[in-house]
């Protein structure tokens, strides 16, 4: 069985760790997306994609190779707007989007990291732009809630605090903590789980009048944060899964 690990040369590097996991226990081999090309004659038996780019998991797909995550989520996580649409039509509770008003919070459509997100106090100062989403912010800015899910299932769920900025990664100087879920949480964050077909994905989500409210899936998603709060190897347990996909596939 062979397989692909792409990732952008940036991305390979500040994630060296993960990198050498999925090499050691699937023995994948490492491709750098600036330099990918695909040949149908060589094809692998399955990519795993941490480059954010549907593009190259419709691509594989197209040729009949296993791709972790899939394509349709990888597009749906990577355009916010769309995403927050999707959720919204399927009866998932949103804080509200093409919203005008101040105070709101503007991000990137394609944003992650929380790059780009920014808190608008002033209308004057709101900028128009095709790629950006509006949305009313949550009461509870600087906290939000990274729950894992693998394979359909919850593997973790950790608690991001800032109280200096009103994004709560980790990357950004956030706080981290394990997350027990309450039933109605798990419920709800399993009906996300069940609208679209997924591998190893983050769901986000806010705190807005003491609940949590969905906010974004992350497709690559990473995985310091569970390192750092609970005992869990989950890109073990990624690895694990994708054997055992492999072997039914």
């Amino acid at each position: 069985m062979s397989g692909i690990l792409i990732y952008s040369a940036a991305d390979a590097e500040r994630n060296r760790f993960a990198v050498q996991k999925y090499i050691e226990l699937l023995g994948a081999s490492l491709v750098l997306s600036e330099n990918l090309s695909i040949e149908k004659d060589k094809l692998p038996d399955f990519v795993i994609n941490r480059t954010n780019d549907a593009g190259i998991a419709f691509a594989f797909e197209k040729l009949g190779v296993r791709v972790f995550n899939p394509a349709a989520l990888s597009r749906l996580a990577n355009d916010k707007q769309l995403c927050y649409e999707f959720m919204q039509k399927n009866g998932v509770p949103i804080m509200p989007v093409n919203y005008f008003d101040v105070p709101l919070v503007i991000k990137p459509k394609n944003g992650r990291g929380g790059m780009g997100v920014r808190l608008i106090t002033n209308k004057n100062e709101i900028p128009r732009n095709d790629n950006l989403v509006y949305q009313k912010p949550a009461s509870e800015p600087g906290r939000d809630l990274r729950v894992f899910m693998l394979g359909g299932s919850i593997a973790a769920a950790v608690l991001r605090e800032n109280k200096t900025d009103l994004r709560a990664n980790m990357c950004l100087g956030g706080s981290v903590s394990e997350y027990i879920l309450s039933k109605q949480e798990k419920e709800l964050v399993y009906s996300i789980g069940a609208l679209i077909k997924h591998d190893f994905i983050g769901i986000d989500f806010v705190f807005d009048n003491n609940r949590i409210v969905f906010n974004e899936i992350e497709d690559s998603v990473g995985a310091r944060s569970v390192y750092r709060t609970t005992g869990k190897d989950i890109i073990a347990l990624y690895c694990s899964y994708i054997a055992k996909e492999m072997k039914r596939f």
